[in-house]
């Protein structure tokens, strides 16, 4: 029975620290004559002999003694415990095992996560995902991406809340069944199933993206690559048939004969501007529709859509929008680390693809 309760008392304390009283106790015992052994207190402590080994190596203090015999002086020393210098050991160890925080730590990567942030605009995720990929610093140096919202929660950054784009709020939606809408061609459950695997080059997503309104403006006619995510942005003189046709034959002959292998399939909404698109790409590439009104069966353009409006906002008049702010837009889009990506960028990806296709951009 009593062995059974000293190990139950020396399982209770396992893992806990001494504390002031026991070191009182330790100083007390080993200033006795004889003093006692370190295996005796600990047992008396229910401690284990390791644990007041290291207290007692760390606690002893070296004190020089003097004393005088027949009027000469003789200096030796001792070797004594001390219960304040044994907790004063413990405190100073304690305060340097404690871990800097990574914001003290790394102040290179927090400056480089400031910029990308402010002047790239690149999400919390996208820094801390693409400096691990790249290996830019130690990983250990690198907070995890909810740590980085948290610094930035706390003031920490110069990058504020106000400074990063909204988080997409996604929405489950439902195909609503609406009349009168016509359909422009083979419906997107026509088209083979190589292209919702993602696992191809050459599938794209297409769509416009307007200016004003109300009244005649131009348009942007957007192309996303489903397994890159690359981008191509258009400026066309009105989101109409025509623009939009002249956009794409100019693209077509700006391909020439690699078209086919680049556009292996387009999928649309059923806009009115789309409304000739089977024709112009006939016997070239496949062409598919989503469903009226569900533009999320199209969600990788849609979504690029969104990101093309943190710089181009709704109700802007495009027929104002320089080309070259739209280039920057489509430079953004396509050199931002995307997760999905495991952080390569989409340009880096499409030379990639390209590259096994033999072929240069």
């Amino acid at each position: 029975m009593t062995m059974t309760q000293i190990e139950n008392t020396i399982d209770s304390r396992k893992g806990k620290h001494l504390d002031y009283d026991e070191r009182i106790k330790i100083e007390a015992w080993k200033q006795l004559n004889p003093p006692l052994s370190n295996r005796t207190i600990a047992k008396l402590l229910d401690r284990a002999p390791q644990t007041i080994h290291t207290e007692v190596k760390d606690g002893t203090v070296r004190q020089i003694k003097r004393q005088t015999n027949h009027g000469k002086t003789y200096e030796y020393e001792s070797f004594v415990y001390f219960a304040d210098a044994g907790q004063a050991a413990y405190e100073n160890a304690r305060v340097n095992s404690r871990k800097q925080p990574k914001w003290v730590s790394s102040p290179e990567f927090m400056a480089y996560a400031d910029h990308q942030m402010k002047e790239e605009k690149h999400s919390p995720d996208c820094v801390v995902g693409r400096a691990k990929k790249l290996g830019l610093f130690p990983h250990e140096k690198i907070p995890c991406t909810s740590t980085l919202y948290n610094y930035i929660d706390l003031g920490l950054m110069e990058t504020k809340n106000i400074d990063l784009h909204l988080k997409v709020r996604r929405k489950t939606n439902k195909p609503r069944n609406r009349k009168n809408k016509k359909i422009l061609g083979d419906l997107i459950e026509k088209r083979p199933d190589i292209v919702d695997k993602r696992e191809r080059f050459g599938d794209w997503e297409i769509d416009t993206v307007n200016g004003l309104r109300v009244g005649k403006d131009h348009a942007l006619l957007t192309l996303t690559e489903r397994k890159t995510r690359y981008e191509v942005i258009i400026k066309i003189d009105g989101k109409a048939t025509d623009p939009v046709n002249r956009a794409l034959t100019a693209l077509k002959e700006a391909a020439g004969k690699d078209f086919s292998l680049l556009f292996k399939t387009i999928t649309s909404d059923n806009g009115l501007e789309f409304s000739r698109l089977s024709d112009l790409l006939k016997d070239i590439t496949e062409v598919y529709f989503t469903h009226p009104y569900s533009s999320w069966e199209r969600g990788t353009n849609e979504n690029h859509n969104g990101m093309i409006r943190r710089f181009i906002p709704k109700g802007t008049r495009m027929e104002d929008v320089a080309l070259t702010t739209i280039g920057r837009v489509q430079d953004w889009m396509n050199n931002l680390p995307r997760k999905i990506l495991g952080y390569a960028t989409p340009r880096e990806c499409l030379l990639e693809e390209l590259s096994k296709l033999s072929l240069t951009v």
